[in-house]
């Protein structure tokens, strides 16, 4: 695609307006397989593995009776984060191709592919 040629490193846009401050759209140049590739995110994905080999158990045993009230507090604390990893998680690829196009008009739905690439696991230290 026509994109890769034009794109030789991470080019950031504004985030949307209510976002959390991860929601920042960036295209991104790759090599993955030695093949240059061009990435487009940030979309989030929610799942209970704190790493990409780990086990879906992972969630479910960190949660203590001791920390259990820290973690309820910090959900309350944090609804916009929580409600945007929701609609990212059930974003549709032309959902995904929509909010690319805001950011790189051209990008047409047979070049790209929707990939889950990485993991993030938030710390959440009890501050009363």
């Amino acid at each position: 695609p026509q994109g890769i040629e034009q794109h030789d490193a991470k080019v950031y846009g504004k985030e949307p307006p209510g976002t959390p401050p991860m929601t920042v759209p960036h295209l991104d140049t790759r090599y993955i397989d030695g093949e240059r590739t061009l990435l487009f995110g940030p979309f989030a994905n929610v799942g209970p593995k704190f790493l990409k080999h780990g086990s879906n158990l992972d969630l479910f045993k960190s949660i203590k009776p001791y920390n259990i009230t820290t973690l309820l507090a910090s959900a309350v604390k944090n609804l916009p984060l929580i409600k945007y990893s929701f609609d990212q998680v059930i974003m549709t690829k032309e959902g995904c191709m929509n909010h690319l196009r805001t950011f790189y008009p051209e990008a047409r739905d047979e070049d790209w592919q929707v990939y889950t690439a990485g993991k993030r696991v938030q710390v959440i230290k009890d501050t009363e």
